[in-house]
């Protein structure tokens, strides 16, 4: 399970309304007839326009500053292993998304006049999406750049040659991009991924944008805060604040297990991934203790979600630590950074 939360912003800027991300959300709707498009929902209700949605978000931000968030955007990705879990994916993920809410609302420490905040003090709405592509960002894309930067220059080459500009063999040429699209490390459906290409497989999640302001637009319910929980004197009363992160993230996988009988492996939660680069001791005496069948798993999905594998494992664990440290660290943060929130 992988969940961000980021404050929209249009380049340095935070955006001052939702127009433009709601639209973007629209994007798998076009083309589409009404009864096969994907509505917005929330916490009780069903087919939500675009419309409302951005009257209501934008509608909701009393004494926000323009340096201030004014939503938040969630995005919830299920991993394929839970997605299989479910039976009916899309109102799987609407339960699920109902729940998760109530997690972040109780991932805060705060009050609303005396009491803990629920559910129906914020304002949120939710959309389920099936595809995704390639970005420059993937894995992927990355690894297999040497191969598309040398494929580009010989494609180049051959234009060239085409013109008059340049002498040499065209065939050479292009029997050498075949072999560099055959070798690029990263193929699907015996084609090499590229920027833009269609993932292939159940790549439902979810996107949800979350108002900054609770849902009577009067008090501020920022999970951007760097504070987990405390207190401060504000105009000469104590006022609980924070929201805390690593609560919001264990409380999501709990819910989901709990919710579809969900047995989840080490390696998927998320203080494990926490623990590989905070604490590499502590993770990989946890990974050498589980059982020969857990452990095989936990290494498939390392290997599917990314990060380097274990070529060897030193009987000493903090052998292993040390010397796998360095060398995944760089690997495992791009998969850290899915669960935290950026500021």
């Amino acid at each position: 399970m992988y969940i961000t939360i980021t404050p929209q912003k249009l380049g340095n800027n935070f955006s001052q309304g939702s127009a433009d991300f709601v639209r973007y959300l629209e994007k798998e709707n076009e083309g589409l007839e009404p009864a096969q498009m994907e509505h917005f929902f929330n916490q009780y209700d069903n087919g939500i326009s675009q419309d409302e949605v951005v009257k209501e978000i934008d509608a909701n931000t009393a004494k926000l500053k323009k340096a201030e968030p004014k939503f938040y955007s969630i995005t919830v990705s299920p991993s394929k292993y839970e997605l299989n879990r479910l039976r009916n994916s899309n109102e799987d993920l609407k339960r699920y998304t109902r729940e998760l809410m109530k997690d972040y609302v109780a991932s805060f420490n705060r009050e609303i006049n005396g009491r803990p905040i629920t559910i129906d003090d914020i304002k949120y709405y939710a959309k389920i999406e099936h595809r995704r592509t390639f970005k420059g960002t993937d894995r992927q894309i990355k690894e297999n750049q040497p191969y598309a930067t040398k494929i580009l220059t010989l494609k180049n080459e051959i234009r060239k040659i085409e013109s008059g500009t340049l002498q040499g063999s065209i065939l050479q040429r292009e029997k050498e991009i075949n072999r560099l699209e055959r070798e690029a490390p990263h193929q699907q459906e015996g084609r090499r991924i590229v920027q833009g290409m269609p993932k292939a497989g159940n790549q439902s999640h979810v996107h949800i944008i979350v108002s900054r302001k609770d849902a009577s637009n009067t008090f501020s319910l920022s999970p951007g805060s760097k504070h987990k929980a405390s207190e401060v004197e504000m105009h000469g009363k104590n006022v609980k604040r924070g929201f805390d992160r690593d609560q919001f993230f264990e409380k999501a996988e709990k819910t989901f297990d709990r919710t579809f009988a969900y047995q989840r492996n080490f390696a998927e939660t998320y203080m494990a991934r926490k623990d590989f680069i905070k604490n590499p001791r502590t993770y990989f005496a946890s990974l050498l203790k589980l059982s020969t069948a857990e452990k095989g798993l936990a290494f498939k999905l390392m290997r599917e979600t990314g990060l380097p594998m274990v070529p060897g494992i030193p009987t000493s664990q903090a052998q292993l630590a040390l010397k796998m440290f360095n060398r995944l660290r760089k690997g495992v943060e791009v998969a850290i950074k899915s669960s935290s929130i950026g500021i």
